[in-house]
């Protein structure tokens, strides 16, 4: 592939996709028309009952008897109509809700898919809290805008439509006069959308999103925060966003309520009968108007402030759906980890790092794309700088150096949760943007400190990168993670389901996937605080698991233990994201270097740490 070639493949990958809700909701457009129509002629026919009692009080307030069969007829008309407008709304309204389940199903697969496809460090950088409440309560916002804006909506102008082309016929002076109330209240209406109360409702919605993510990272985290007493500080956080709702709660009712008070009265009954009864009595007065015919104004009157009280009872949820939608279009916009469109397969694997570098994009309260990505060009601060490693087949190389040194941001290129804004990391002579995904996880796994186990049972959560694997070849690698008896003492053995039938400790979970990367024996394995929580027998067993099987695996691990990096082949010393020393652990020794001095504070404070009955690390 030339570089044009990757150039394109990434240009076509990080655009983003066509997300307009008009293509989203296309495949449902039948399912919509009939929800519309149906609803359409549910409403008008429920029209008739009142046309009736119209029809019904001319003929008995006429002179002379009441002629019987009319009556019987009108009352059979009215009847009818009632029927018509229960069964048909009742089909527009089930339609409508089964549609909403099909919408909200293609977004949430949609959404998984997007999910699926970005770069893994996307996620690093996303409160799980916005991500939860897109997936989750954004998609479930759209429920009024689906199930019943709609044909609810449509409705709630043509029965008025309808009614006023009736009134018209009766008397279009008191027609006029029945409006009032639906001027009145429709010159309320620009007053809610105005940018001041847009903005109030974005910082209400910005302010529930704030506490979903408190709420979640603190449940998250409550073991550390209970352990180390920092429960009011936790407590703080989530009080402080709590407090800040409820102050921009206030400022948004504040505005609204006014308006919302004064579209109310206008459209309430009593007003609008009132408006009704004093124009009618005055043209009575006037001989102007017979007195039967202010009956339909009475009845149909009320009729006409349905647009308007629709759209002020369905304005919030409209807006909210609106809002949860653009959401929605922000992660689906996301750029896709670009894919090769001719993918090539690796000779070997051999790693190498050439000049690479790598900053994270600035994208601060977004739910955009951020990271590696080079059309923007806009880096925030340059983690990795100008990287040159090569990882020998059948080597272990451990990465060192302080706090902050670049390397989490080293081993998760090798697995591809970012590509580099500068440079490339090569796999068996190929570059990784020009490897398919497939290939490239059939080639490389990686074990994490931050382990997170599937709903499933533990056979399957180990067997996850090789779904058919033979259970016996399951209980080889739990035996190599050094975990097979604990698995034992859980309720159903290997066919427990962790986090319903049981929990694990967090050493206990990266033992699971330790043998999960065993199973998957990959020829690159990449090791980031795999080992954090074990205590020493447990990770030596590991690292001899590690190195049996095939001796040309590639390993890459960052190394916290004195005694992953004596037992390394090559040591990698970073500091402020370059490479500052590298070689062999004696030789780096020797020289007497900044790896000498780390390794000496190290084992300086491994001793305090066991004179105090701590375990080394």
């Amino acid at each position: 592939m030339t570089t044009t070639d990757l150039a394109a493949a990434r240009e076509q990958a990080t655009s983003p996709p066509d997300t307009g809700l008009a293509r989203l909701l296309r495949p449902y457009g039948w399912s919509f028309a009939a929800v519309v129509v149906l609803q359409v002629i549910g409403a008008v026919a429920g029209l008739a009952p009142l046309l009736a009692v119209v029809e019904l009080g001319r003929v008995l307030l006429s002179p002379g008897p009441a002629d019987h069969g009319q009556v019987w007829a009108v009352v059979a008309v009215g009847a009818a109509g009632l029927f018509v407008r229960l069964l048909f709304t009742a089909a527009s309204s089930g339609i409508g809700h089964i549609l909403d389940g099909q919408v909200q199903l293609s977004f949430r697969r949609l959404l998984a898919a997007r999910l699926g496809r970005v770069p893994i460090g996307w996620f690093a950088r996303r409160r799980t809290g916005e991500l939860a409440k897109v997936v989750g309560e954004d998609v479930s916002a759209v429920h009024p805008f689906i199930a019943h804006a709609p044909g609810e909506l449509i409705a709630a102008f043509v029965v008025p439509l309808v009614s006023l082309v009736y009134l018209f016929t009766v008397d279009w002076r008191l027609t006029l006069i029945t409006l009032v109330p639906v001027v009145l209240a429709v010159a309320l209406v620009p007053l809610m959308m105005t940018p001041t109360r847009l903005r109030e409702q974005e910082e209400f919605d910005a302010g529930m999103g704030r506490i979903a993510s408190s709420v979640v990272e603190f449940v998250q985290g409550i073991a550390v925060v209970k352990a180390f007493g920092g429960s009011e500080r936790a407590h703080r956080r989530f009080r402080t966003a709590v407090d800040d709702f409820v102050v921009t709660f206030f400022r948004w009712v504040r505005g609204l309520a006014p308006i919302a008070a004064g579209m109310q009265l206008a459209l309430s009954p009593p007003f609008v009968l009132l408006v009704v009864l004093i124009g009618g009595a005055a043209l009575i007065a006037g001989g102007g108007l017979v007195p039967a015919d202010l009956l339909p104004f009475l009845l149909l009157g009320l009729g006409l402030t349905a647009p308007v009280a629709a759209l002020g009872h369905g304005f919030d949820d409209l807006q909210a759906a609106r809002r949860a939608v653009g959401r929605i279009r922000d992660v689906l916009a996301v750029p896709s980890l670009p894919e090769p469109a001719r993918p090539r397969a690796p000779q070997g694997h051999r790693v190498e790092l050439r000049d690479v570098r790598f900053g994270y994009e600035r994208a601060e309260g977004e739910l955009g794309v951020e990271i590696g990505d080079e059309r923007r060009g806009r880096a925030e601060h340059e983690v990795l700088r100008g990287i040159d490693l090569v990882l020998e087949p059948g080597t272990v190389t451990a990465i060192v150096g302080p706090s902050g040194s670049g390397k989490s941001t080293l081993v998760q290129l090798l697995p591809r949760f970012f590509d580099p804004t500068h440079g490339s990391v090569v796999l068996g002579g190929v570059d990784l943007r020009e490897l398919g995904s497939e290939e490239l996880y059939r080639t490389v796994s990686f074990v994490f400190q931050d382990v997170r186990l599937l709903r499933a049972s533990v056979a399957d959560n180990i067997a996850l990168a090789v779904p058919h694997a033979d259970p016996g070849d399951v209980v080889r690698a739990a035996r190599l993670a050094n975990i097979h008896e604990r698995i034992l003492e859980l309720p159903r053995g290997y066919d427990t389901v962790i986090h319903e039938e049981a929990g694990l400790s967090g050493g206990e979970a990266q033992r699971i996937s330790i043998a999960r990367a065993l199973l998957a024996a990959t020829p690159v394995l990449v090791l980031d605080e795999a080992t954090a929580f074990a205590d020493p027998p447990t990770e030596q067993a590991v690292r001899r698991a590690l190195a049996t099987p095939a001796g040309d695996r590639t390993i890459l691990v960052i190394a916290h233990r004195l005694e992953t990096v004596a037992d390394a082949d090559d040591v990698v010393m970073l500091e402020n994201g370059s490479i500052v020393e590298r070689g062999r652990p004696a030789e780096l020794l020797a020289r007497n270097g900044k790896f000498a001095a780390f390794w000496r504070t190290h084992r300086s404070a491994v001793a305090d740490g066991v004179q105090r009955g701590d375990e080394p690390r």
